[in-house]
């Protein structure tokens, strides 16, 4: 389970009895509660709809090669486990976080009856963190998966999977928030969720009160202890359902884009802005040509909703653009000046070339960088990027490309441009660091 350093507690069924008063007062309170009533158990209980689920929740161990002296044995050994969720029986097809699967060599699903198999690692997305395994086998079930955006803050929530090495556990909670986002500049626009989610359940489903899979858990937000506060994250299955069709398809994502490079507006860039909000995506640049460009967006505008949604941070806009298809025109309602305005832009596919230039920023590999007051400043890093797997970060200022020095945008997108590994020396608060990118 990934833990950001500051993370999911349950909604015990005391309070939800206290919720509803004197539901067990009469057999006609009963039948007229909207909690699920079993008379002749006379228990309110939500079995039946999860129970149908359960079978489709299995564990997922990682086996990777063995460190220590070497013996002669170069079998794989576990080196960690997760939870997944079949969401195709008949192809045995499992969904789990990436995280869970990364660095392995060799990987085996443990059902709820006992069985265990080999599974085949199909794709993986860093960017969302998800990942596609493939099992052989007859008899399976399957999770319905239903679509995230009928969801609203309230609902009921409830986690499957594997935490702390314990067999499957099922916790319950609510719906937290949604569209939540800023654990960084990535595809990004979480569930929030109460329900109890440790180290283990990663990957596991995230279920509604029918039993349907309304996500796919990822994260939680911990103050320091490493434990359940309270605050966990899941993948929409809106997110969830285009990109395990992605993998499957083509074995990778291929995100379209807009053209536009986007940085997080915060109270800071607000107050410069003279704006009254902390929310929002702030147009550092676009490149020349772009939809972004012909659809009317400017540099300094900053979105606040897109297709309809709220706008948290670039990441929202990244999450929305990175699941439509090329060709679908997106609507961007945006401030400038002060002023509301609206724009279409039309998702492009992904253009093939290293580096792209605007009048006032450049990225490359995933990276975007603009001209500060003291040298170029990387304002945002594309979550699963070769950028964020080699460790840059917003905030980085960078000095060297390959030894040598850069101090503009040209200089820059030149030393960056085509193939091969790079170098970039990068100061980072008071030390420096370098940088690989293959």
């Amino acid at each position: 389970m990934r833990r950001f350093n500051i993370r999911a507690g349950g909604l015990s069924l005391l309070a939800l009895a206290a919720a509803v008063p004197l539901l067990a007062a009469s057999p006609a309170a009963a039948q007229q509660s909207p909690v699920p009533f079993d008379a002749e158990r006379g228990v309110f209980t939500f079995a039946t709809g999860l129970e149908r689920a359960l079978p489709a929740v299995v564990q997922v161990t990682t086996l990777g090669q063995s460190e220590g002296p070497s013996s002669g044995d170069n079998e794989p050994r576990p080196m960690s486990s997760g939870s997944g969720a079949i969401i195709d029986a008949r192809e045995g097809i499992i969904v789990t976080n990436n995280h869970v699967v990364d660095g392995g060599r060799k990987f085996t699903v443990d059902m709820t009856d006992g069985r265990i198999f080999d599974a085949t690692l199909i794709g993986t997305d860093k960017a969302t963190d998800l990942a596609v395994l493939k099992i052989e086998a007859t008899g399976l079930s399957q999770i319905e998966v239903v679509n995230s955006d009928s969801l609203r803050t309230g609902d009921l929530a409830f986690a499957v999977g594997y935490p702390l090495g314990l067999d499957q556990t099922l916790t319950m909670g609510v719906i937290s928030g949604m569209g939540r986002s800023g654990m960084g500049d990535r595809i990004e626009d979480y569930i929030q969720t109460d329900a109890a989610v440790n180290s283990g359940n990663s990957g596991g489903p995230l279920l509604d009160s029918r039993g349907r899979l309304i996500g796919i858990n990822t994260s939680i937000l911990s103050g320091g202890g490493g434990g359940n506060d309270g605050i966990a994250f899941a993948v929409p299955s809106r997110i969830l359902m285009y990109v395990v069709a992605q993998l499957r398809e083509n074995g990778e994502v291929k995100r379209g884009t807009t053209g536009v490079i986007l940085g997080s507006l915060n109270a800071e860039r607000s107050r410069d802005f003279g704006l009254g909000i902390v929310r929002g995506a702030v147009v550092e640049d676009i490149a020349p040509g772009s939809s972004a460009e012909r659809g009317g967006l400017r540099r300094g505008d900053v979105i606040t909703r897109i297709q309809n949604r709220p706008v948290s941070n670039a990441g929202t806009v990244a999450a929305t653009v990175g699941i439509a298809p090329p060709g679908t025109e997106v609507q961007v309602v945006y401030l400038r000046d002060g002023h509301e305005g609206r724009a279409t832009v039309t998702v492009e596919a992904p253009s093939d070339r290293p580096v792209i230039s605007g009048a006032d920023a450049v990225i490359a590999r995933g990276a975007a960088v603009r001209l500060a007051g003291d040298g170029l400043q990387v304002f945002s890093v594309e979550g699963g990027s070769v950028a964020a797997a080699a460790g840059l970060q917003a905030g980085d200022m960078v000095r060297s490309v390959d030894g040598n020095a850069v101090a503009d945008l040209a200089a820059l997108a030149t030393a960056m441009d085509g193939t091969g590994e790079r170098t970039l020396s990068v100061a980072r608060g008071e030390e420096t660091v370098e940088i690989r990118l293959p």
